[in-house]
């Protein structure tokens, strides 16, 4: 049974899913908008807002939570300087999925994750 668990495990071992997850929030943070699979959507979705959500509450503290859930410092640093003052006055909700069909070569649910202006 499965009481009390959150997240999916997208067929990976704990490391690499993680590192995965990582790297794509990284990427949507970086690009702003990233396509991928809608159960990957839904999981980077939630490592993306919580990073968000630290930089909107600033301070050093949550720069380095920021850090350890990224590792980029770049990206964090865009998420401090740039996307918490456009947030600021919105209470989570910071991306938008979109789905996009089925993938031609296994028929896999393609969604479109984006930050909202």
């Amino acid at each position: 049974m499965r009481h009390k668990l959150s997240g999916r495990k997208l067929s990976r071992n704990t490391a690499h899913r993680l590192l995965m997850l990582r790297t794509m929030a990284a990427d949507l943070i970086r690009h702003e908008s990233i396509r991928t699979t809608d159960a990957k959507a839904r999981e980077v979705r939630r490592m993306a807002e919580k990073a968000i959500t630290h930089g909107k509450k600033g301070g050093l503290h949550n720069r380095r939570q920021a850090l350890a859930l990224l590792t980029d410092e770049a990206v964090v640093r865009k998420i401090f300087e740039e996307l918490a003052p456009r947030y600021e006055n919105r209470n989570g909700g910071y991306t938008r999925i979109m789905k996009l069909g089925q993938r031609q070569g296994d028929a896999a649910e393609m969604s479109v994750i984006e930050l909202l202006p």
